[in-house]
């Protein structure tokens, strides 16, 4: 991914994720219509798991987006709020975790003493981890590390395990599921919602800069 240094690259980047999806997902809705009872259902199984993938897709793009976003702005971890000083205090454990060079060890640990001070790298493998199964407690783990708030997606958790997960783990698993074109749509519908808001909740939290130190 390219360095996202302005609001605006961060917002051309979220709205081409996010608009080649909203099209797939509309042809998506159109096509479980279709007048063939043999055809419909074999489409049906096939959109769970695919609605699965864009839920899944987006949230890791778009909070790799941001994460990258906030590191292109050149800050000191001292400056950031403290979600975004974690992702520097994570790659300094890990350095410890594996090195057994003295000089190594002791650096991490001036680290921690006096090195909140410094730039921050928040360039970290796999920063954003969605498990290859986003569950609520994965997605609210994932929406925190980044300073989101989750309150407003509780009343969604529930559609996000069963309605979408548990039936995605169902056909991914090769058993049979009854699904019909209604219930289709209406999963297709709370996706689109889902990611639009999510969208929505990384564009104010880089617009405010609430990534920064209060």
């Amino acid at each position: 991914m390219k360095k996202l240094q302005s609001l605006s690259r961060l917002q051309d980047y979220l709205d081409k994720d996010f608009s080649w999806r909203l099209k797939e997902l509309a042809d998506l809705k159109l096509a479980v219509r279709r007048p063939d009872a043999l055809l419909r259902k074999t489409l049906i199984r096939a959109a769970v798991p695919l609605l699965y993938a864009h839920w899944e897709g987006f949230v890791k793009n778009a909070t790799t987006a941001y994460v990258n976003f906030v590191d292109s702005q050149r800050l000191r971890y001292d400056e950031l709020a403290s979600c975004f000083i974690t992702f520097g205090v994570k790659r300094r454990l890990a350095e410890l975790s594996a090195s057994r060079q003295a000089a190594s060890n002791i650096a991490t640990v001036e680290f921690f003493l006096t090195g909140l001070g410094e730039r921050a790298n928040l360039k970290l493998p796999r920063a954003v981890d969605t498990e290859s199964n986003l569950s609520s407690t994965v997605f609210e783990n994932i929406a925190i590390s980044v300073g989101l708030q989750t309150a407003p997606y509780e009343t969604r958790y529930n559609f996000m395990d069963e309605s979408l997960l548990k039936r995605r783990n169902t056909i991914a698993h090769g058993d049979y599921l009854n699904l019909d074109s209604a219930d289709c749509r209406k999963l297709i519908d709370g996706v689109t919602t889902m990611l639009r808001a999510y969208k929505t909740d990384i564009e104010n939290a880089a617009s405010t800069s609430s990534y920064l130190r209060n």
